[in-house]
């Protein structure tokens, strides 16, 4: 076997809607193609000997085991690699469970889908799961060393990407929310909703994180001060930078003992407490000496007492954690070297914070304060018997935290919300040195030793012993206070064709709500009124640039279905998902075949739609009025026609609808009929004359409509919005040339082309068509472009792209050429395969009254070539 392509999904996807992240791996069988695993000889064994935790997948069977028995009845091998992928992940931490094995239409190639929880973990899991079946094929086994190089490379790659503890904690309660949330590019930075209504983070950093407060509890010394001028009690201390200086000030604070630290140190690095001589002294001056940028080191008087890490959020305490610094207990034969390696055994230490505690390590700092209590790695402690590891409390040394949150004392509580607001800190988590929490700290000579910005979550939310507190929550709660909203409308619009058109009319009716409007096109992003980046860009990446920037207050996306096989899409749902039409475009590409499938990829989007928001159909599409049985939102239909069944028996139940009718585009709700314009009047239609324009016009006032919109505002957005090669280029760009007229249109498929021909067959003069078509389309779609290009024009000229697509020079005119002849071989036709020089000649010869109508491959170069004529003229 071998891997084609291995593709990540990270959205609702052609898969799955619920099940956004996805791995697709396109997988050649080859001389395994008939093979089926009962036929080869030892595989069933040897899977299980290697595996035999895949006894728990169920599999199409329902049952424990039931995987297995598909295995030993005979199963193909591209199944087999899906649930090894999943397996080994669920052995490496991560828990999946979602996958399916489908045949592609080349023979021996499947498409092998399966979930992952960390892409990069994902990837290499399945490669693996390829590795240990061709392995179990030729030798009847996978080496047990692999296995576990395997696993613990996976578990790598999910350690290195994995969100840290405190960040997880506030995007678990986000998602309990089903508030959207993504990663930034830059300074491990994540946003929290959509467009002008995100919020970003940083670790517990927030945007409303002052800098000055951020700064202030860097500068511990300069927080002290601060602190103690406002009465807060804080033990004695000053800063020194020379050896030569530390006599002077050990006795400035009172003498020993004391505790000496980096004066912009953090996780407890650095810290040296209950120093006790000189000698002590000085080790532990060159320790925070090294440990600090400025090699500026406090020393500070040392008060006895447990630590305690004081959490408030937005004004208000939230939780409280004594925290008790790494150490061991004697059981009376183990020595302290072997009880550490016990303790660092259990389930919940792990390597720095991927874990809810940390493990201990054997350092020079665990040597020295062992030595301090007189004990060595050797020493066998009796029953009982506590040796620490750390003279500091942090839990990225191996400390545990203890919940104390009901313990606190109110006083201690004014205490600490003082400080935050001292401080200047939206997140502030308050170091206590106090024997007791439970008093007022005067009354036990509790001291504030420190105030951090950016605290630590793990201790909070996953304490060692106590209750687990949702710190979490308020975080969320103060960034989207009650009545605020994280995410902005998002319409999503796809479809074979009239999609660009479409977005871009539905833009322009939101702006003229006085909002920033975000949309994605085949031509570029736009924001407001300006272009942002130009391409095409219908894809999650360009959706993505929308929801992330601030300033948008409503995306609108032009979703086609190249972005949505690749990748997914870039939200988990949207407000309004139009669907104009199915038609055969692109079959044969991304193992989309038939136009049933393609309607497949297409349904994503009305699947994605809120509950309460409306997935927009196309009622005169059967495939697209079929979506509506897979929906979970509301449906809104759209008809050329009035009498449209569906819409008879939609607005019967008192459904939503938009209808042409009488002239008028009209929108039917309930009993109502709501005349939005004659048709004539909106430049879009082209006076009427384009049906497939009245189309778009319909989906694009429905979908505003049922967002809220109110019908003036559609009405003034159908009115003013003119499909010109400055609004919407290659999107039925009309131009007068003098005594004739040449048409731009980007169709490249036979419904467009068809759409097109509604309105060049009611033009009164020759028609002219210059015609091509993408290489990579199938023969019978070129041939069909050539009769449908025959049915419409009275002189076609034939041109190729410059992109072949893979087919010799000549070839993709060559198929149109005979579609035209089959359908009618007495029309004047020839071939021009440059497509400038294909332009050109049809405007050569165009006669008076006549229209030359251009399918491009590049609509600026079209546009370019009639504008010059025009200035010619």
């Amino acid at each position: 076997m071998r891997i084609l392509k291995t593709q990540t999904l990270r959205g609702p996807n052609y898969w799955s809607i619920r099940r956004n992240k996805l791995i697709v791996m396109r997988l050649d069988l080859e001389e395994l193609t008939e093979k089926t695993s009962n036929e080869i000889p030892g595989f069933y064994d040897g899977l299980i000997k290697t595996l035999p935790s895949l006894i728990e997948h169920y599999c199409s069977r329902g049952h424990r085991g039931g995987f297995l028995e598909r295995v030993s009845e005979g199963t193909l091998m591209g199944h087999i690699v899906e649930h090894i992928a999943l397996e080994l992940q669920e052995l490496a931490g991560m828990p999946v469970g979602f996958g399916r094995t489908r045949e592609t239409a080349e023979p021996g190639v499947f498409n092998v889908v399966f979930e992952y929880v960390e892409e990069q973990a994902g990837r290499y899991a399945g490669r693996a799961a390829v590795r240990m079946c061709n392995s179990i094929v030729e030798t009847g086994s996978y080496p047990a060393e692999e296995l576990a190089q395997d696993l613990a490379d996976i578990k790598d790659l999910q350690a290195n990407t994995a969100l840290g503890p405190s960040t997880e904690t506030i995007i678990k309660e986000a998602e309990v929310r089903k508030i959207p949330w993504m990663l930034l590019s830059a300074r491990a930075m994540l946003q929290l909703g959509y467009g002008a209504n995100q919020r970003r983070i940083q670790a517990t950093l927030t945007e409303n994180s002052s800098i000055l407060g951020v700064e202030l509890a860097c500068d511990k010394e300069g927080t002290k001060t601060i602190l103690a001028d406002a009465g807060i009690p804080v033990p004695k201390g000053t800063v020194i930078q020379y050896l030569d200086e530390l006599e002077e000030a050990i006795a400035s604070v009172g003498g020993y003992p004391i505790v000496i630290k980096p004066l912009d140190g953090n996780h407890g690095r650095g810290i040296t407490i209950d120093v006790n001589n000189r000698t002590e002294a000085e080790s532990a001056y060159d320790l925070a000496s090294d440990a600090s940028k400025t090699r500026s080191v406090i020393v500070e008087r040392y008060h006895r007492g447990s630590d305690h890490r004081v959490l408030v959020i937005n004004g208000k305490l939230i939780a409280v954690a004594e925290r008790i610094p790494a150490h061991v207990i004697g059981d009376g034969k183990s020595t302290i070297e072997e009880l550490i390696t016990i303790t660092n055994l259990h389930p919940s230490r792990g390597e720095g914070h991927d874990n809810i505690l940390t493990k201990i390590v054997i350092d020079q700092t665990a040597l020295g304060v062992l030595e301090k209590q007189g004990y060595k790695t050797s020493t066998v402690l009796s029953s009982g018997e506590i040796a620490y590891l750390r003279a500091t409390a942090n839990l990225s040394t191996g400390g545990i935290a203890i919940d104390r949150t009901d313990d606190i004392h109110p006083e201690n509580i004014w205490f600490a919300q003082r400080i935050a607001k001292i401080i200047g800190l939206d997140i502030a988590g308050i170091d206590i040195v106090t024997p007791d929490i439970t008093k007022p700290l005067r009354e036990v000579d509790g001291v504030v030793v420190e105030v951090n910005a950016a605290p630590g979550f793990r201790m909070h939310a996953s304490p060692s012993r106590g209750l687990p507190r949702n710190v979490g929550a308020p975080v969320l709660d103060m960034l989207f206070p009650p009545g605020t909203s994280p995410r902005i409308p998002i319409i999503a619009i796809t479809g074979t064709n009239g999609k660009t058109t479409t977005t871009r009319m539905m833009a322009h009716i939101y702006r003229q709500t006085g909002k920033v409007v975000g949309y994605t096109t085949t031509d570029g992003v736009y924001i407001g009124d300006y272009l942002a980046e130009k391409g095409d860009n219908t894809g999650p990446y360009s959706a993505s640039m929308i929801l992330k920037d601030p300033t948008v207050e409503v995306a609108v996306l032009e979703t086609a279905r190249g972005g949505i096989l690749r990748s997914g899409l870039a939200f988990q749902t949207c407000d309004i998902g139009v669907v104009l039409n199915v038609a055969a475009d692109h079959l044969g590409l991304g193992d989309i075949n038939t136009i049933e499938q393609m309607a497949r990829v297409k349904s994503v989007i009305p699947e994605t739609v809120k509950a309460d928001g409306y997935a927009i159909l196309n009622a005169d599409d059967p495939l697209v009025a079929a979506m509506a049985q897979q929906v979970n939102c509301k449906v809104a239909y759209f008809s050329l026609n009035p009498d449209n069944p569906i819409i008879l028996e939609h607005t019967r139940r008192k459904g939503l609808a938009a209808i042409y009718e009488n002239g008028y585009l009209s929108i039917l709700e309930g009993d109502w009929t709501i005349r939005i314009e004659k048709a004539v009047k909106c430049p879009m239609t082209m006076g009427g004359m384009a049906p497939f324009m009245i189309a778009n016009a319909l989906a694009a006032s429905l979908g505003a409509f049922a967002q809220g919109v109110d019908i003036e505002t559609i009405r003034r957005g159908v009115r003013s919005f003119n499909p010109s090669a400055e609004q919407t280029p290659g999107r039925m760009n009309l131009f007068e040339l003098g005594d004739y007229h040449a048409l731009v249109d980007y169709a490249h498929n036979p419904h467009g082309y068809e759409a097109v021909g509604s309105f060049v067959r009611n033009w009164q003069g020759t028609k002219i068509g210059v015609v091509g078509g993408p290489g990579d389309r199938r023969d019978e779609d070129l041939i069909l472009l050539g009769k449908i290009s025959a049915q419409v024009f009275d002189s076609i000229i034939i041109k190729e792209d410059d992109d072949k697509r893979g087919r010799e020079p000549g070839e993709a005119a060559d198929l149109i050429c005979k579609g035209v002849f089959q359908e009618n071989p007495n029309l004047k036709y020839e071939t021009i395969l440059s497509e400038t020089e294909a332009i050109e000649t049809a405007l050569n010869n165009a006669v008076k009254e006549s229209i030359v109508v251009v399918f491009p491959e590049s609509v600026s170069r079209a546009i370019d070539l009639i504008q010059q004529r025009n200035k010619n003229n």
